[in-house]
């Protein structure tokens, strides 16, 4: 699967945009994420910080620790961003002297699964009304806040990033991701969106 996003992300031009909303394309950035029973108090021990369920919490790092449920966590690398960082240490940490009776949950290959693509702009919620039931205006979606939820007829991750201007992640199945972009660059026609020359 992995292979397969590679490819369809080179045939997509990123950033994709001009005028009010800028859309980019991350699926190549580090992101991982760890699921399972005794996850949130691992993840602690190893200094990172949690948010509660439906929220991101930044890192020192700047990676994002996004709480998709008690014992599911997300993790999002800067981007730009040459390694992973925070995502990186989790990874080499996690198989180390593995107690059993000290459950810390097991890797969730988020790369090989998820594409992620990254909406900029103040007409981004409008953009997305078009696509998605949730009311993502600013005043009522905070930075930080997350939505497990439908949009373009997909189930999507969506997170507000902390920006100013406010940015979205949008996140879902890899196998959809050219679906997913192409909806998302129809959807901005009427914003002064549009694809980038190759795209």
């Amino acid at each position: 699967m992995a292979d397969a996003l590679r490819r369809s992300f080179l045939h997509r031009a990123a950033p994709v945009a001009a005028g009010e909303i800028v859309l980019a394309d991350l699926s190549l950035q580090t992101r991982s994420g760890f699921k399972g029973r005794g996850t949130p108090e691992w993840l602690e021990a190893e200094s990172v910080v949690l948010p509660e369920t439906n929220h991101a919490a930044r890192q020192a790092d700047g990676t994002l620790a996004v709480r998709l449920g008690p014992r599911e966590v997300l993790l999002l690398a800067p981007a730009p961003s040459s390694d992973g960082g925070v995502i990186d240490r989790l990874d080499r940490a996690w198989p180390q002297g593995r107690d059993p009776a000290t459950p810390r949950g097991y890797p969730v290959p988020r790369a090989d699964s998820h594409c992620w693509f990254l909406m900029t702009g103040r007409q981004v919620p409008a953009m997305l009304a078009k696509l998605c039931a949730i009311d993502l205006r600013v005043d009522q979606f905070a930075p930080l806040q997350v939505a497990q939820t439908q949009a373009a007829r997909l189930s999507v991750i969506l997170v507000r990033d902390g920006t100013d201007p406010p940015a979205w992640h949008v996140l879902a199945d890899s196998s959809c991701a050219d679906y997913l972009w192409d909806s998302l660059v129809d959807a901005m026609q009427e914003f002064a969106g549009g694809a980038a020359p190759g795209a």
